[in-house]
């Protein structure tokens, strides 16, 4: 099979999953060959830098929606008490949302400073990649350092979402899996405000971004935007005091409304931190594993 084909078959699999029977594993893998075979069929460059990014991050969105492809088994599988109990430890009887709800939100209403936590929620999709997009253009010999660190917290948070799909507190207190009290007051003003200012398009917009409701553990929303943090500051203090600023409002905006726990993002740091604790030595590994695929290239362009 050509580098051609297994690029091909790479970006079919997570696409045709439903339509075809392809189990969920087999179509990861295979969507794992994409960005792979694209380090082999292009020339080095920025190009090559941002294909492999994006054949990635199709890879990974597959990953991420796919437990959800069946939502009854992933409904009988789903861990709902332990971050509430955890959450209630760090709150000192409370989760940390409700009482934060209790404390500032008027019922009914959506003041101005929860709609900028929603928007700080919404604007999240683009930070990430942003985020690299910006070394690519401004730093682009550290591009692949920074996209391998980014990535990494993507990747190996699908591989949580796999083996313990855990509920956010949203879903908890709507399946009445929190005390009377909580259950009753804590609202999801993502939704509120998303009806409000989107009206008839938010249905279709949820449904896209919403993939998969029960994937909290941990929260790649905090950890990736801390990433971002770690990267913007090497790029220089400007870009680094944004994306510390970022990300406290954002895991702010996480807890407050109710998209995750506390837990979720001292989870999400924990993964971040270790990713680039371990990064000096699994980059190391992966230019040694990507000589071949290099050679290989070189032999196919003379070809």
């Amino acid at each position: 099979m050509s580098v051609w084909a297994l690029l091909t078959a790479g970006i079919a699999a997570p696409a045709l999953r439903r339509r075809l029977p392809v189990p969920g594993p087999l179509a990861v893998a295979t969507g794992g060959l994409a960005p792979i075979a694209a380090l082999v069929a292009m020339p080095p460059g920025r190009r090559r830098d941002a294909a492999v990014s994006i054949l990635n991050m199709w890879a990974y969105v597959a990953a991420y929606e796919m437990p959800n492809d069946d939502p009854e088994r992933l409904a009988k599988r789903v861990r709902v008490r332990y971050p509430i109990v955890i959450d209630r430890a760090i709150g000192f009887g409370r989760t940390p949302t409700f009482r934060l709800q209790q404390a500032f939100a008027a019922p009914g209403s959506v003041n101005p400073f929860e709609r900028l936590l929603v928007w700080c929620h919404w604007v999240w999709f683009a930070v990430p990649h942003g985020t690299l997009a910006l070394i690519l253009w401004r730093e682009p010999g550290r591009f692949a350092g920074a996209a391998g660190r980014m990535y990494a917290v993507f990747d190996l948070g699908a591989v949580f979402y796999w083996a313990i799909p855990t509920a956010p507190p949203w879903w908890a207190a709507k399946h009445g899996h929190l005390r009377d009290t909580e259950a009753n007051t804590m609202r999801r003003m993502m939704l509120e405000y998303g009806e409000q200012f989107w009206g008839d398009r938010w249905g279709g917009l949820y449904d896209v971004l919403g993939g998969n409701p029960l994937a909290a553990m941990p929260s790649l929303h905090f950890a990736t935007s801390l990433m971002a943090a770690h990267l913007l500051s090497q790029v220089g203090p400007v870009a680094g005091a944004v994306g510390w600023s970022y990300a406290v409002l954002l895991g702010l905006a996480l807890v407050y409304l109710g998209e995750h726990y506390a837990i979720d993002l001292l989870a999400g740091a924990a993964l971040t931190e270790t990713i680039r604790a371990k990064a000096p030595a699994a980059g190391a590994l992966l230019r040694r594993m990507a000589a071949p695929l290099e050679f290989l290239r070189a032999r196919m362009a003379e070809a």
